[in-house]
């Protein structure tokens, strides 16, 4: 059985790795409009309601809009937008986050793929929280750094043409959307402090939580992060939770392969009261497409890493 997609916005990048990804997949059969009707609301609407899933590579209104065209109660949707992440009805498609994830993906008929900086974030602390080694009234900061990828097309023309630029910081209002995503499921108190930035690497993205334990009051150490971070994702091909010691540095270079993984870090003093969490995934991979690729296979009854890059 084959199942038909129809990918609205397929010209974006994110649209464009999708489409890559199941090129060659037996089990999908990609709905395309000719170019001089992609924007066409008549024929999106057709596309929309002839197809078993849909998934969205929108602008955010463009997204809702589009959501707005499903006249039927069969056709699934997969947002990969940030306009239905924290909303009402819409099951959140990061399915090794939390225990039960991936079982209401599998159910879900409306599924919004998680931000690429809330991958990392969510898939270090949210884990941790839920199991009551971090409080989840602690004013949490991330700092992370991503390729220019993840920008649109905008971003990746002004790298290409500013040479000049190595690191660009922004979300200096100390607003960003993906805020509300990460404080919603992680189950937070505050809003995290969130530092973003872009470096010239085309793809890849390291995402960073630092914690003094010993300032949180509680008992745990970095040991007892690992493991439950090793005990949360056992036996997962996609989400992997390593010791930090050891290792001197971690990269993203300039011309980094694509990749779906997800890798965890625990890097820790001496004493095991001071830690930095790191997560290092591909922002077109894990933190987007490949995430949405994942959520479709699970929607579908499929093995869940099919068509991946691991």
């Amino acid at each position: 059985m084959s199942y038909s997609v129809f990918i609205d916005g397929v010209a974006g990048t994110t649209g464009l790795e999708i489409a890559d990804r199941l090129a060659t997949r037996q089990e999908f059969d990609l709905v395309r409009l000719p170019d001089d009707q992609r924007k066409d609301a008549n024929a999106r609407c057709e596309a929309i309601n002839d197809s078993d899933f849909v998934i969205l590579c929108l602008p955010d209104e463009a997204a809702k809009q589009a959501v707005s065209l499903v006249e039927n109660d069969r056709t699934r949707v997969i947002d990969a937008s940030s306009a239905h992440r924290t909303a009402a009805g819409w099951v959140y498609g990061f399915a090794e986050f939390r225990d039960g994830q991936r079982e209401d993906i599998a159910s879900a008929r409306f599924v919004s793929n998680p931000g690429c900086y809330p991958t990392g974030f969510l898939g270090l602390v949210a884990p941790l929280i839920a199991r009551g080694l971090l409080p989840a009234d602690w004013p949490y900061a991330v700092n992370a750094v991503s390729g220019y990828s993840g920008g649109g097309k905008a971003l990746i023309e002004r790298f290409e043409q500013e040479a000049d630029i190595g690191f660009r910081s922004y979300g200096l209002t100390l607003e960003h959307k993906h805020m509300p995503e990460m404080k919603r499921h992680a189950g937070l108190t505050h809003d995290v402090i969130f530092a973003p930035s872009v470096v010239r690497a085309y793809r890849g993205m390291i995402v960073e939580v630092p914690l003094n334990l010993a300032a949180m009051g509680g008992d745990a150490k970095a040991s007892d992060l690992l493991d439950a971070l090793k005990h949360h994702y056992e036996g997962s091909a996609i989400v992997r939770a390593y010791e930090g010691n050891g290792m001197s540095e971690l990269l993203l270079n300039e011309n980094d392969v694509a990749t779906d993984r997800l890798d965890l870090f625990v890097f820790a003093n001496e004493s095991g009261d001071q830690v930095r969490l790191i997560a290092k995934l591909d922002n077109l991979g894990k933190g987007a497409a490949g995430s949405t690729v994942q959520d479709l296979n699970t929607m579908a009854g499929l093995d869940e890493t099919l068509g991946l890059r691991l």
